[in-house]
């Protein structure tokens, strides 16, 4: 049977046909499609700032607010040289369907700003940021009521201590002003288990996928996830923990890795950690020492050989000029929108199982919102129970001890007597959430014979959950 494909589509007209095709199986109200799936209001704002050599620079920004369905509405704040409102659009409206997903009650909104933050010092950088937070603010495009931005590509906790300082010194009054971002430093307000929180999502999500003998036969596998042999592209923040994680926790082998230099190949496995250690040092993985051969062709290992690929770069990695290559039975979404949807007609064609973004990389927005309850609530996680928990803990050793007349190992002893801290209720909760957005996308699956892939079900989930929501408040 021919392969059929589609002339490619910019990102947001990707992101709609994807969600046109579950449409497909959702019953709403004539008109609540298109309310759902409109961007609701897009901020474009442009600023001048005085560079540490006199010269003054113009930039440009984005914040676009896809829907006040929930709120506040959520979404990362994206630094790169090429970026665009489309883009911005995508992003947020991806967001919107990943809350729903995960049962997070935001609405979806994303913003980015035109720059390389390779070509400015932290001065600067400070500076920068900190003008863009004040025209957010001033169009009240940012509040921990209204619009919450978090870290994306090219940000991190840096920039969002920056923020979350300027908010405070623009509105003072504001006793809530910690919730204006998250994905801050711990000591300004952050949360532990918030910089690997997508990589853990990400390893949350393969680990229930390998739960179900079902699933993984769809994806012509078999077994666990221990010895599957697996391509990342893009050791960023997300690709780096993901793969990091299921080397180290799961046995995953990590054969290559795909970098804007190129690609390191090791049949027998990388040390993700050496790797990520070499690219943090020099700036690619050219040069690389370890076990493995160097490619300059990044794109080309896309179309590897392998159990599992992890593209965790940018969107639209696979079009419609390299799906019919992919080797892969199983693709994970770890990137954002990394597989325009022509492509994904392709791959659905020739059975590739894709577990899709919107659940995958959904990590990150499950603990912001641990983060942002955390600043709200002004109470840290495990402040009330931890005693408690080893108390009844100590409690119960000690009645195995008096049950047995044995003493109970040490190592035992340490753990029956461990009291949860933050990082493990976070850690807990990202999983817990994780496994239950997993089952309930496999439950339309499995229940929905019209219903044919995690994508299409994925976002028939977010569809019924955020139309419920709408016709509740009468919409």
């Amino acid at each position: 049977m021919p392969l059929t494909t589609a002339p490619e589509e910019s990102f947001s007209a990707s992101v709609d046909r994807m969600v046109d095709r579950a449409l497909a199986h959702v019953k709403l109200p004539p008109g609540l499609a298109g309310e759902i799936k409109a961007v609701n209001s897009v901020l474009q704002v442009q600023f001048p700032v005085k560079l540490r050599d006199g010269s003054y620079h113009v930039f440009k920004g984005w914040r676009a607010v896809h829907s006040t369905h929930r709120l506040p509405t959520k979404g990362g704040i994206r630094y790169a040289p090429h970026v665009s409102q489309d883009e911005v659009e995508a992003l947020a409206a991806l967001m919107t369907y990943k809350c729903a997903i995960a049962d997070v009650p935001f609405g979806g909104a994303k913003g980015a700003l035109i720059i390389d933050p390779r070509q400015h010092d932290a001065a600067e950088m400070e500076a920068i940021t900190r003008r863009f937070t004040r025209e957010l603010v001033e169009h009240e495009f940012m509040s921990p009521s209204g619009n919450v931005p978090a870290p994306d590509m090219g940000t991190g906790a840096r920039e969002m201590a920056w923020m979350a300082d300027e908010y405070k010194r623009l509105r003072p009054q504001d006793i809530n002003h910690l919730g204006c971002v998250t994905g801050k430093p711990v000591t300004a307000g952050g949360i532990r288990g918030r910089v690997e929180a997508t990589g853990r999502g990400v390893q949350y999500v393969l680990r229930e996928f390998f739960r179900h003998p079902e699933d993984v036969q769809r994806a012509k596998l078999t077994g666990g996830l221990q010895g599957k042999r697996m391509v990342v592209q893009g050791l960023g923040n997300v690709g780096y923990h993901a793969a990091k994680f299921l080397s180290e926790e799961d046995g995953v082998r990590v054969i290559a890795i795909l970098e804007h230099d190129g690609l390191l190949f090791a049949p027998d496995g990388l040390a993700v950690e050496a790797v990520r250690q070499h690219i943090s040092a020099r700036g690619g993985v050219t040069g690389f020492a370890g076990n493995a051969q160097h490619q300059p062709d990044s794109r080309a290992g896309l179309e590897l050989e392998c159990d599992i690929l992890l593209p965790a770069a940018m969107e639209n990695q696979i079009t419609v000029h390299n799906a019919a290559r992919v080797r892969a039975p199983l693709l994970v979404e770890a990137a954002n929108g990394p597989v325009s949807f022509a492509a994904d007609e392709i791959l659905r064609q020739r059975g590739v199982v894709i577990l899709p973004d919107a659940l995958v990389n959904c990590g990150g927005v499950v603990v912001s919102y641990f983060e942002w309850i955390k600043n709200l609530s002004h109470i840290r996680f495990g402040r009330m129970q931890r005693r408690l928990d080893e108390h009844r803990g100590e409690q119960f050793a000690n009645a195995l001890e008096q049950m047995t007349g044995k003493a109970v190992p040490a190592a035992l002893r340490a753990d029956l007597t461990a009291g949860a801290d933050e990082l493990a209720l976070v850690r807990s909760g990202l999983d817990d959430t994780m496994r239950l957005a997993y089952q309930e996308i496999r439950t339309v699956l499995l229940n929905e014979p019209a219903v044919q892939d995690f994508r299409t079900a994925a976002f028939v989930v977010a569809l019924r959950k955020i139309g419920t929501t709408h016709l509740e408040m009468g919409v």
